[in-house]
């Protein structure tokens, strides 16, 4: 019976790193890019390592496991907001079709910082209108 929850949590766990591949392959843009792979590349391993610590069925098997997967849950998402930001603020283009720009207008370039009012247009960063030229045929 262990081994058939065990497979079962393997595949949920690879089916979801399947997803993050693809989510890299198929978005738009970086942003959403770096959004599919950091939450089902993250929780896809994060599975697989508890299907592994499952079937070894060991105590220190278990915390590592544990750490691990607390570790990947802390990091992987932290790591791609940074990316995400600094590639914002470099000026990497949003996709077409993205209705919300949230930042748009917020960052201040000289002093490198988000401020509540509306930053003059002078000291705003510059970005670009299309991304690469990528269309998606609907």
């Amino acid at each position: 019976m262990a081994e058939y929850i065990i497979l079962g949590i393997f595949l949920l766990g690879s089916f979801l790193v399947l997803v993050a591949g693809i989510g890299l392959l198929r978005m738009p843009d970086l942003f959403l890019r770096m959004s599919a792979t950091a939450k089902a590349g993250t929780l896809g391993t994060g599975l697989m390592v508890l299907g592994a610590a499952i079937y070894f069925n060991e105590f220190a098997i278990y915390t590592r496991a544990i750490a691990l997967i607390a570790f990947l849950f802390v990091t992987a998402p932290v790591a791609a907001h940074m990316l995400g930001r600094a590639a914002y603020f470099d000026g990497v283009p949003l996709w077409k079709g993205t209705i919300q720009d949230d930042l748009r207008g917020h960052y201040k370039v000289t002093t490198h910082s988000l401020e509540e009012e509306i930053v003059p247009e002078k000291d705003q960063p510059h970005v670009e209108d299309e991304a690469d030229g990528f269309e998606i045929n609907e």
